[in-house]
């Protein structure tokens, strides 16, 4: 059995999963909102009591993966760990206290291993396609056709950083999009009409569970699950006016994602409208299967 964890800006992931002949797996999975990138200061970087709650979820993640007897592992920083001014102190903290040796990966490794994730889900395959992984910190892109990556490229564009942003968040989106489409002609690439339009992490799968009114989030029927444009427009004026605690009340939001659910819906309206797309392809599957993934294909090699 092989192991991967996730510090995300927002939430800390951790998957234990068998890779076969049949594909990946997933025997246990636990996340936690922790809120890492809440409070990050330029000059001190990591706020002390976010530090504090990532601790102890991995306190408890490292309880399960010592209860499996997990030996081969990987544990990923991403965008606020990359930010941080004492992100490096933080990763050698959790490896002094609990033994899990983190690293710090470049957006474009990080963009590389959701990919190989989100791959794994889409059944069928489209001949091409555009990933996005909205994170709290960055958003990664990556354009395949077929198996080849022809795009990869991360933006500051998190929905923590736009939730605790001074800055107007639809001004910022539109900034970024606007680079994304810039950096997509610099690149020589295209995105189709054909080019599927697929979505991955925390915000996409919230509207997936909204979109189908989920009370137990099941995987299963979040991979491949399919959200009109239509539908995610509805969603953000519907969810935009309510305060927190009644988006939190609504079936499929998770509790921790109230605030972060409108910026989330914004990029995915935005990111729609500018690409001409009426809907998106959800995978449930991302950075952490790919990190699986990788480790089984290095194991091979």
């Amino acid at each position: 059995m092989l192991g991967a964890i996730d510090i995300g800006t927002n939430t800390v992931r951790m998957l234990l999963a068998e890779v076969g002949p049949e594909g990946l797996a997933p025997v246990r999975y636990e996340r936690c909102i922790t809120r890492l990138g809440g409070g990050l200061c330029p000059v001190k970087g990591l706020a002390p009591d976010a530090r504090e709650r990532t601790l102890c979820a991995l306190r408890a993640m490292k309880s399960q993966l010592d209860a499996h007897n997990i030996r081969r592992i990987r544990a990923v920083g991403t965008q606020a760990l990359r930010l941080a001014a004492n992100g490096a102190d933080f990763v050698h903290a959790i490896r002094q206290e609990l033994g899990i040796a983190v690293e710090i990966i470049s957006g474009d490794e990080e963009a590389r291993l959701s990919a190989l994730g989100v791959r794994e889900a889409l059944h069928p395959q489209p001949p091409s396609c555009l990933i996005f992984d909205i994170g709290g910190g960055s958003t990664e892109f990556i354009l395949l056709v077929g198996e080849e990556r022809r795009f990869a490229r991360s933006y500051p564009l998190g929905v923590v950083r736009l939730a605790e942003s001074p800055e107007k968040p639809d001004e910022v989106i539109d900034g970024i999009l606007e680079q994304l489409e810039r950096d997509l002609r610099e690149a020589r690439v295209e995105v189709a009409d054909t080019t599927a339009l697929v979505g991955t992490a925390g915000t996409v799968t919230t509207i997936a569970a909204l979109d189908l009114e989920m009370t137990d989030y099941d995987w299963r029927r979040v991979n491949n699950h399919r959200v009109s444009r239509e539908r995610v427009e509805d969603f953000l004026a519907r969810l935009r006016p309510l305060s927190v605690t009644e988006r939190e009340h609504l079936p499929g939001m998770e509790k921790g994602r109230g605030d972060l659910i409108v910026p989330g819906l914004a990029i995915v309206a935005g990111l729609l409208r500018r690409l001409r797309k009426q809907e998106i392809i959800v995978s449930d599957f991302g950075l952490l299967e790919g990190i699986v993934l990788d480790l089984a294909q290095a194991s091979a090699n």
